[in-house]
């Protein structure tokens, strides 16, 4: 995934408090339920340390959020007396935590955020289509194509003299719709970057619409074969399942590549010392970790995302006058993200599930 939308939350100075919290509310008493739940994670904060503006900004959003209802999970990450990012869930996090530590604790909010990717969906009929495309970020845009208003849609009886001539206008008329629907959807296509697009609706209306777009977009699009409208839960359901099939071959792509790139011996490093020597040198274009948060690896971490070292010795003589422990993935995942680079969660079943970390590199030395 791309960890551009984490820069931000690395400009403050830490330390971090990092919330996971439990907000379902399924019992007769939930309310109270999911209010405990969250004093118990304020306590762990509090025994951990977290500065008072903290604690306060934190509870701020979190009493906000159990007053609202508007989810059932909630991560945050706050630092100095503001919460810098904030994501509802559908349905709890895997594990309730909170921790105030150097950095934010960003791993479980990333395997469960999994990929994310900019897409595009289109209902078509032989009037015009409904456009929507997405960003990574959640990012929402409509568009509505139409065609000509004055196209003929007088049906004739069966044997009129006029009969062929109206089929004839009828028929160019869904032509230049398609063409008007394909053209919209090849500049919305580019324009947020889509990497799938799925074109549902009329059949003969997709069939049209498919010959008009572009190669370019045309490999990214997937046809659904129902003639389903825009708010369908239907539609959701099947762009759910093409996402996680793309989300799939993602991480299957990533992985291929760095077994290939490792057995050559070349572009690639597997181990934490080799991909922290791969970081600091800005190395780095995927970073491969398991889906571990309990993990026990442990960096040394200076002001600057490239300040990552084993020991802090090595920081001292960088010149970092006050290394600080942190966890591994914490680490790397913020020197990953200034650098540009991009992360790959393994899953637990997957064929690199006891790789721990690697990286896919940029160069060879």
């Amino acid at each position: 995934m791309d960890l551009a939308f984490l820069k931000p939350l690395y400009h403050r100075p830490g330390p971090y408090a990092s919330v996971y919290a439990d907000l379902t509310r399924t019992t007769e008493d939930a309310s109270k339920a999911a209010e405990l739940r969250w004093r118990a994670l304020r306590t762990d904060l509090e025994a951990q340390g977290a500065p008072d503006g903290t604690l306060r900004a934190v509870e701020h959003v979190v009493h906000e959020e159990l007053e609202l209802r508007r989810s059932e999970g909630l991560v945050l990450f706050a630092a100095g007396d503001e919460v810098v990012r904030t994501e509802r869930l559908a349905g709890p996090p895997r594990t309730s935590l909170a921790r105030v530590a150097p950095l934010p604790h960003v791993l479980p909010y990333l395997a469960g955020r999994g990929e994310r990717f900019p897409h595009l969906v289109a209902v078509v009929d032989r009037r015009g289509g409904e456009i929507d495309c997405f960003t990574a970020e959640g990012g929402h845009r409509h568009r509505e194509v139409r065609g000509d208003k004055d196209h003929p849609a007088r049906r004739t009886k069966a044997g009129d003299w006029n009969q062929s001539r109206f089929q004839r206008a009828e028929e160019n008329a869904w032509k230049a719709t398609a063409k008007r629907v394909g053209r919209e959807i090849d500049r919305a296509a580019r324009d947020c970057g889509a990497r799938a697009v799925v074109i549902a609706g009329d059949v003969r209306a997709r069939s049209a619409v498919l010959e008009e777009i572009s190669e370019g977009v045309l490999e990214h699009t997937v046809e659904s074969d129902r003639n389903i409208s825009a708010d369908d839960p239907g539609l959701n359901a099947e762009l759910a399942r093409i996402l996680e099939l793309k989300t799939a071959e993602r991480v299957l792509s990533v992985a291929e590549r760095f077994d290939r790139e490792l057995a050559n011996g070349q572009r690639a490093v597997a181990g934490l010392p080799a991909t922290v020597a791969a970081v600091r040198r800005g190395q780095v274009e995927s970073l491969l970790l398991d889906d571990d948060p309990e993990s026990p690896a442990r960096l040394w971490i200076g002001p600057d995302p490239g300040h990552v070292a084993a020991t802090p010795g090595e920081l001292r003589r960088l010149g970092v006058t006050d290394p600080q422990e942190e966890r591994a993935d914490a680490a790397l995942v913020r020197a990953v993200a200034a650098t540009d680079g991009d992360l790959v969660v393994l899953p637990a079943d997957g064929p690199n599930a006891s790789l721990g970390v690697g990286a896919v590199l940029r160069y060879s030395d």
